[in-house]
């Protein structure tokens, strides 16, 4: 027996939501955005399920309206506006051990590149996405992705200076 729109959509949204979650707040650093950024991706996604449902991946559908919702929102907000801290966040544990000091570090020089820069990183070195995905995702050209990989790692290792280790490129 088929499942119904809702129970698919409402099973797909339970397993999704975590991680579209996390690449919100990646991209944007602030969880209340991150929050607002995935809640808008359901919303698009449930009114288009019955297409969506029958895509190969609806999952990276929903991630790509999360990293567009929030390019779209960086282009109309106020350059003068800065993100800030999200004090909860002190409290998670790092996913790879690492302190929480390297963490708000990194989390701070990652905030201060482009947002297009800062989502190829997110997605290709974090969630370790394919050059054909991220360029997919983000509605860039696969070598647009290429250059601008390396390039971001660049300017984060200049921003982080030689204190840290190393950042790998691979």
């Amino acid at each position: 027996m088929r499942r119904s729109t809702r129970e698919g959509f409402t099973e797909f949204a339970e397993a999704a939501a975590p991680r579209l979650r996390q690449t919100a707040y990646l991209v944007c650093g602030d969880w209340h955005l991150a929050e607002d950024l995935t809640q808008t991706a359901l919303e698009k996604v449930y009114v288009a399920w019955r297409r969506v449902e029958r895509a190969d991946n609806p999952e990276a559908y929903a991630k790509r309206i999360v990293l567009n919702a929030y390019l779209d929102r960086r282009r109309l907000r106020s350059s003068g506006e800065v993100t800030g801290l999200d004090v909860r966040e002190l409290d998670r544990p790092a996913v790879d051990g690492g302190s929480a000091e390297l963490r708000l570090t990194l989390r701070a020089a990652l905030m201060r590149l482009p947002p297009r820069t800062r989502a190829v990183l997110i997605l290709r070195y974090w969630e370790d996405q394919s050059l054909e995905s991220t360029a997919e995702l983000l509605g860039m050209s696969v070598s647009a992705v290429k250059s601008a990989g390396p390039r971001g790692l660049a300017q984060l290792r200049d921003l982080l200076g030689t204190d840290l280790p190393s950042l790998s490129t691979s």
